[in-house]
């Protein structure tokens, strides 16, 4: 992506971004915290939530990074910046990716199969891994992507136009437009639109908490499970994750697991099976856990894909540690992508790729047995 910014009007971008389908509702113009719109320079954009002014200058309390920032400096994530010692987001209402994706390539297997997700992200990311397959705008900031002007009101427009179920918060790092996440999460769940945070898991407990109030589904990424190995593939650190993640179960936001195993950094099964054991002993059992397929991206394309001989050995180990729902992806053709139950093994939600073939599934349970799937089903 050039480091340029473009003079796009809304239409044209829709026009490229989706397919429009027929219909429009409407919805208050009103901001939840419409009070805090500043427009100065078209870079700062709105009052950074969880800062604090410390002796060195103004702290962004958002994720663990904890970046604090003198006038001008901008934070890890790209998108913060201190302007008239207040801490300003640059990532509000200006979308650099929108899309109607299945909910399943979130993915989400156990929640609203077969449903719409209308996707937006805003450049940044408060973590720099190796293997970003959406570095051209993880890695960058608001201020060098092409962007669209739609704010929060109009993205569940947007959403509801296209007869979208839920409104996903994805590609980049939802945690580093947190502010754009929350409003818009907001006026979706008054309007009935869901929210669905697929993250990185990397945000301190109080903003998690505030978050999880209003988001209906998550899909996080547990990349790695050491330590050493978190902080040299993305730069962050494991516990926060391992933290998130019970966090999220706590409060009752529908979770899933993603583990994308890399050869030479996460293939280590041994460690896989520490994973699995840690997930099954916190009670994780009835999470779906997704494993997917690498292949060659970003500053890893030395590497080979995963031999699909390694995702099945991980599939395995974690069905022995008690796991109820397991998955593998990336892996055309050779994918384990159904839903089975449980208690009788009988396939109760079929998928090839993103698509659902067959659900089976009556008020939450096996139409065989009779016994509870977990998950959302609508």
């Amino acid at each position: 992506m050039k480091n340029k910014k473009y003079d796009l009007s809304k239409r044209d971008f829709l026009k490229k971004s989706l397919a429009l389908s027929a219909g429009l509702m409407c919805f208050p113009c009103r901001s939840v915290l419409s009070e805090t719109i500043t427009e100065k320079n078209g870079i700062y954009k709105r009052i950074a939530m969880f800062q604090e002014e410390t002796a060195r200058g103004i702290m962004c309390r958002i994720c663990p990074n904890e970046c604090v920032l003198k006038e001008g400096e901008l934070s890890k994530c790209n998108n913060r910046k201190v302007h008239d010692s207040k801490l300003y987001t640059m990532a509000f209402g200006n979308p650099c990716s929108v899309n109607v994706d299945p909910v399943e390539k979130k993915p989400l297997y156990h929640f609203l199969p077969g449903s719409k997700a209308y996707s937006i992200a805003t450049a940044g990311c408060n973590l720099v891994c190796l293997n970003c397959q959406n570095w051209t705008i993880s890695q960058t900031s608001p201020d060098k992507t092409r962007n669209i002007d739609l704010l929060p009101d109009q993205v569940v427009e947007e959403s509801v136009k296209n007869n979208c179920s839920s409104i996903a918060y994805t590609y980049s790092e939802p945690t580093t437009f947190y502010e754009y996440t929350f409003e818009t999460a907001t006026l979706a769940r008054s309007a009935g639109v869901k929210n669905i945070f697929k993250s990185n898991g990397y945000i301190n407990s109080d903003p998690l908490k505030k978050i999880c109030s209003v988001i209906d589904a998550a899909n996080i990424d547990l990349k790695a499970f050491s330590e050493s190995t978190y902080l040299r593939l993305t730069g962050g650190k494991l516990q926060p994750v391992l933290d998130s993640l019970k966090i999220i179960k706590d409060m009752g936001v529908w979770l899933e697991i993603t583990n994308l195993i890399i050869p030479d950094w996460t293939d280590n099964m041994d460690e896989f099976r520490g994973m699995c054991k840690w997930l099954s002993d916190n009670g994780f059992r009835n999470t779906p856990l997704h494993l997917s397929r690498f292949y060659p991206l970003h500053k890893l394309e030395q590497l080979p894909p995963t031999p699909v001989g390694i995702l099945n050995s991980a599939y395995k180990i974690a069905s022995e540690e008690g796991l109820k729902y397991v998955y593998t992806g990336n892996v055309p053709g050779n994918e384990i992508s159904d839903t089975k139950c449980p208690s009788c093994s009988s396939p109760v939600v079929t998928r090839q790729g993103f698509r659902v073939t067959t659900n089976s599934i009556s008020g939450g349970k096996c139409s065989k047995c009779g016994s509870k799937i977990d998950g959302v089903w609508s």
